[in-house]
C-alpha cells in the first residue's frame, strides 16, 4: 500500500496535529461526560479526515504484455569470432559482409515478422530483443564487427545454445502457439579445443529455420581488430599462426560438416552461402502470415480512501444531530430572555 495525498504531507500532518491537539485539550477540560464524548468523536473525525486526505492506494499491477498469435518470430544467431573476418567472401571481403547482406535480405523478405538478433564469440549477447521493427535489426546487423583479437579464446560453435534456450524457452512459455524459426549464421570452425555441444535441445522450441555457412574450403586470412575504427585505406595486420614454428598468416576455412551437423540437430536445412547466389530460395519456405495482437490489460490502482470515509460520514451525521440539539436548547433560553 502507498499514498497519493490530496495535499502534501508536510502540510497535512501539521494541520491534522493542530486540530487533534485541540480536540484532546477539550476532552481533558470537558465539564461533563456528554461533552467529553462529543469531543472524542471529533478527535476520531479529525484522524479519519486525515486518512481520507492521505488517499491510501494499492498501486496498479504492471500492465500485461500484448500477446501476438500467428505471424512469425525470427531469431538470428551470428558467429562474430575472429574467423568470421576471413577474407574469402566475394573475392577478398570478410565473411561478415555476407552475413550483413543476408540479415538485410531476411528483414526485407520476412517483413511483418518479429526479429531478434544474438551474437556469439567470447560472450553471447542479445543485440536486438524481439521486435517488429525490421529497421532495428538491419541497423544492428550493419554495425556488426568481429571480436577484439586480443580477447579471442577460439571459436566454439555451440556457444549460443544456453542463451538461445533461455530466450526461446521464455517465449514459448509466454505464447506456446507462436511459430518461431532460427537462422544460424557462421563458418562452423571449432578451434576452442572442446567438443561442441548439441543443438538438439532447441529443436522442440522451433518450427523451422536454417543454418547458413560462410567461407570456402580454400579459406582466407583474417585481419586483427583492436575494437576501434577500421580505416579501409590502412587495414590492420593479419592474424598470425605460429603453430609451425614460424609466423605465417592464419587461414580460416569453413567446416561444412560441422554446420550440417548443427542443422541436423536443429531439424532444419543447411545452405552454404556465396555472394553469387541469392538467399531467396532459402527464405521462400517461410510464411510470415498475419499476427493477431491481443492488447494486454492495463493495471488499475485500488483506492482505499472510502474505508475511513464511511465512519467519517457517520460521525458527521452525529455532529449534525448534536449541533441541531444545541441550537434547539438555545432557542427557549433566548425567548425567556426577551420575555423577562
Amino acid at each position: 500500500m502507498t499514498f497519493d495525498p490530496l495535499v502534501p504531507f508536510w502540510l497535512l500532518f501539521p494541520l491534522a496535529g493542530v486540530f487533534a491537539a485541540f480536540a484532546v485539550w477539550r476532552i481533558v477540560r470537558s465539564p461533563s461526560v456528554r461533552i467529553g464524548l462529543a469531543w472524542v468523536a471529533r478527535l476520531v473525525a479529525v484522524l479519519l479526515l486525515a486518512a481520507v486526505a492521505a488517499q491510501p492506494i494499492i498501486p496498479a499491477p504492471p500492465a500485461q504484455r500484448s500477446v501476438a498469435e500467428g505471424g512469425l518470430e525470427v531469431y538470428i544467431a551470428v558467429d562474430t569470432t575472429s574467423s568470421m573476418a576471413a577474407e574469402d567472401w566475394a573475392g577478398d571481403a570478410p565473411r561478415l559482409e555476407g552475413v550483413k547482406a543476408d540479415i538485410r535480405s531476411i528483414a526485407q523478405r520476412l517483413d511483418g515478422a518479429s526479429f531478434s538478433l544474438v551474437t556469439f564469440d567470447g560472450a553471447v549477447v542479445q543485440r536486438v530483443p524481439l521486435t517488429t521493427d525490421a529497421t532495428a535489426l538491419v541497423s544492428a546487423g550493419d554495425v556488426l564487427t568481429q571480436e577484439v583479437t586480443a580477447y579471442s579464446l577460439g571459436s566454439s560453435v555451440d556457444e549460443p545454445v544456453a542463451v538461445l534456450g533461455e530466450i526461446l524457452g521464455e517465449a514459448a512459455a509466454e505464447n506456446p502457439r507462436q511459430r518461431r524459426v532460427l537462422f544460424y549464421l557462421g563458418d562452423g570452425e571449432q578451434t576452442s579445443g572442446a567438443v561442441p555441444g548439441s543443438f538438439e535441445s532447441l529443436a522442440p522450441l522451433l518450427s523451422g529455420g536454417a543454418v547458413l555457412g560462410y567461407g570456402t574450403e580454400q579459406g582466407g586470412p583474417m585481419r586483427q581488430f583492436d575494437g576501434g575504427y577500421v580505416d579501409p585505406a590502412a587495414p590492420g595486420p593479419y592474424i598470425q599462426d605460429f603453430s609451425a614454428g614460424q609466423s605465417v598468416d592464419a587461414i580460416s576455412r569453413i567446416d561444412e560438416q560441422q554446420l550440417a551437423q548443427i542443422a541436423t540437430q536443429l531439424g532444419v536445412g543447411y545452405t552454404q552461402r556465396t555472394a553469387a547466389e541469392s538467399i531467396d530460395p532459402v527464405l521462400a519456405e517461410f510464411d510470415v502470415g498475419e499476427a493477431n495482437v491481443t492488447d494486454g490489460a492495463r493495471g488499475v490502482r485500488t483506492e482505499l480512501y472510502w474505508i475511513p470515509a464511511i465512519p467519517l460520514g457517520f460521525l458527521a451525521l452525529v455532529e449534525i444531530v448534536l449541533l441541531a440539539g444545541a441550537l434547539a436548547e438555545l432557542k427557549p433560553k433566548a425567548k425567556r430572555g426577551v420575555a423577562g
